[in-house]
């Protein structure tokens, strides 16, 4: 089976999100390399991300906080520098086979705009909050294979997360791609689950177009 659309998260896997969890820290008023090793420590305990707050601040809720921020002029960003240096030249070369494009991730409605106005030139940009339902959801899954118009045998969803990304995806009938890069994608690129579940293992998104070609040839051989 072709693969004729492809789906990426945001986080890590288009985007580097240092600059936000530093600020993140410095809204906490603790040393961004303190927040980043407490960072560490609760991924790597299995625990979600927003535990770390709450190594910090007890009862840290992070929608309210979120709210402070714009509310101080210190709002959620990100810019072009903010996307990895491979993002655009594989979107270009995507799109220069064919292939539909779309962005979908947990983020803010605040974060969809961001990237709408980064002009990625992709075909969708949806995110949780758009959608009302977050991954590892299968009903995120469900409202991605219905917003993109190929089945979910033909849709590549690309993440850097185990849990959130490339498990359930691949339980919703994606086909699947990790990248290791980034907290997530680093920690569990040993994890034999991975190898069961993902299609195709990535560096860097440079990968991507080559691994897509190869693999529509493959499927074009045997049909």
């Amino acid at each position: 089976m072709r693969i004729n659309a492809v789906v990426f998260d945001v986080g890590e896997t288009l985007v580097d999100e240092s600059r936000e969890y530093g600020t993140w820290a410095d809204w906490l008023e603790v040393p961004r390399h303190t927040f980043s090793a407490v960072f560490g420590m609760v991924l790597a305990q299995g625990l979600d991300y927003r535990e770390t707050f709450q190594r910090f601040r007890p009862g840290f809720d992070l929608d309210a906080e979120r709210a402070a921020r714009t509310a101080a002029g210190k709002p959620e960003w990100f810019g072009e520098d903010d996307l990895y240096e491979d993002v655009r030249p594989c979107l270009k070369a995507l799109a220069g086979l064919g292939l539909w494009i779309g962005v979908a991730g947990n983020q803010t409605v605040n974060a969809g705009s961001i990237l709408r106005r980064l002009d990625l030139g992709v075909d969708m940009i949806a995110t949780s909050d758009d959608w009302g339902v977050t991954k590892p959801d299968p009903a995120f899954f469900t409202r991605l294979i219905a917003d993109t118009p190929f089945p979910a045998d033909e849709i590549l969803y690309v993440g850097d997360r185990l849990d959130n990304d490339v498990r359930p995806a691949f339980h919703a009938g994606l086909r699947t791609a990790h990248i290791q890069r980034g907290p997530w994608g680093t920690l569990v690129a040993a994890d034999p689950e991975l190898r069961e579940v993902a299609d195709v293992l990535l560096t860097s998104l440079e990968e991507l177009p080559g691994e897509i070609a190869r693999w529509n040839e493959g499927a074009a051989r045997a049909s």
